[in-house]
């Protein structure tokens, strides 16, 4: 297994946590899409099926996406990173009313850049059997 954590300090760990919270906070809840090449690098390899490899792909993906749910947000509560992969558990509404998603996703940040990327989501439901959160 391949875990990518080669060479990594404490200190672009630290960095690649600041990468992927600004990501977040300019793309996804700024809609700020002219950043993107700030953020994601143009051969970026992607996992989730409901969009294609790349960063001029990704930025056609979401700019439909901010269309169609223009009060979208994130909101991150963990970040967690390990060598050049960081981990956001987040949650994700599509408006304010929305109960939403609890979501975590993973990257791989190489030389500044966000390059690869997974996710999981899961909704969140209306009861919980133990009365926790789920992010």
């Amino acid at each position: 297994m391949n875990t990518h954590t080669n060479g990594a300090t404490p200190t672009s760990t630290q960095q690649n946590k600041e990468l992927v919270a600004d990501y977040y906070a300019r793309i996804w809840n700024d809609k700020n899409l002219a950043e993107l090449s700030r953020f994601v690098a143009e051969d970026y390899i992607q996992h989730n099926p409901h969009v294609p490899n790349g960063r001029v792909p990704l930025e056609s993906f979401l700019s439909a996406f901010f269309l169609q749910m223009p009060a979208a947000s994130f909101t991150v509560v963990r970040l967690i990173a390990e060598g050049d992969l960081v981990v956001a558990h987040a949650l994700f509404k599509i408006n304010a009313d929305d109960r939403g998603t609890a979501v975590v996703d993973i990257y791989r940040v190489a030389a500044g850049m966000l390059v690869e990327h997974w996710d999981v989501k899961e909704p969140v439901p209306e009861t919980s059997a133990n009365g926790n959160s789920m992010v």
